[in-house]
């Protein structure tokens, strides 16, 4: 598992209407590659709401339809659940996550 890899969770929440949902690793490598049970994820959806917290993605990032990241709804998922692997996001769109997450947390990136 690493960071910026897309999974396929089934059933990801109770408040989540969707069965499954493609989610991105946001975690730093570290936390990844630790003994901890969980990472840090963002919700993928198909809408696309135009806001500097989201990031553009479609079929060339390994999933079906035009679709972006929302880091503004980062979840906390088991490492168990992440098993059913999309594809990886290429440095461009890891470079545009990395600020959509300072946006959405309010870092100073200067």
């Amino acid at each position: 598992m690493r960071r910026g890899e897309l999974y396929l969770v089934r059933k990801p929440g109770a408040a989540d209407p969707r069965k499954q949902r493609v989610f991105v690793v946001v975690s730093r490598q570290l936390l990844v590659d630790s003994k901890f049970s969980t990472v840090i994820c963002a919700p993928v959806y198909t809408r696309h709401d135009g806001l500097s917290t989201q990031v553009a993605i479609g079929p060339a990032d390994g999933i079906k339809h035009e679709s972006s990241i929302h880091c503004d709804e980062l979840v906390s998922l088991p490492k168990s659940m992440l098993t059913r692997f999309v594809g990886t996001l290429g440095p461009a769109k890891r470079d545009a996550l990395n600020e959509a997450l300072a946006v959405a947390l309010a870092i100073d990136r200067s």
